[in-house]
């Protein structure tokens, strides 16, 4: 019987430090391991300048920027909304505002979400929530509702395409009014 209370006695001091053991380890710090989809970086009043040949294209400013280049499909977000000011051939500004962006990298394609405003340096404007533009080929693209302002026309529209001029661009049913020159 004594040999069977030892075994008790000893399986109760094991199980006690062991016990103690792992309550001391709850209140100790732990390093926080970064999962797969942590953002690689993180910055905060970021502004970037886009150039070609010693000219400014554009500039991007935001309050957040979130770079996911450590993914298989890379992109980065401005959470907290962006601004980007590209320039024209003659170096007039047009502005484009959102309340959300995202850049895919590999596409060169910002989309941009909510509020979505776009004003050009000779008068044109557009809002919408959701816009497309393709970098490269500098061409907008949206499926969703849209208004269009300038000296010629005040419409609206379920789907654009169109470049960054406003001089050539599709559009689905529009409503609204246009001045047409017959010829």
């Amino acid at each position: 019987m004594k040999i069977h209370h030892l075994k008790y006695q000893y399986l109760f001091y094991v199980l006690f430090i062991n016990f103690t053991h792992s309550c001391t380890n709850w209140e100790k710090s732990e390093l926080k391991t970064t999962s797969a989809t942590d953002p690689l970086a993180t910055s905060f009043d970021i502004r970037m300048v886009y150039t070609d040949s010693l000219k400014i294209n554009s500039i991007l400013t935001a309050p957040k920027h979130e770079d996911f280049r450590n993914l298989f499909f890379k992109y980065s977000i401005f959470p907290d909304g962006l601004k980007l000011v590209f320039y024209d051939n003659f170096g007039c500004p047009n502005i484009v505002e959102a309340d959300y962006g995202t850049i895919y990298k590999d596409t060169s394609i910002l989309d941009l979400v909510g509020n979505v405003k776009i004003s050009s340096s000779n008068g044109d404007y557009l809002e919408t929530n959701q816009l497309y533009w393709d970098a490269e080929s500098d061409w907008f693209f949206t499926n969703k509702k849209f208004k269009f302002w300038n000296s010629d026309y005040d419409v609206a529209a379920k789907r654009l395409d169109a470049n960054k001029q406003f001089t050539k661009f599709n559009t689905g049913r529009l409503t609204g009014t246009m001045s047409v020159e017959e010829r």
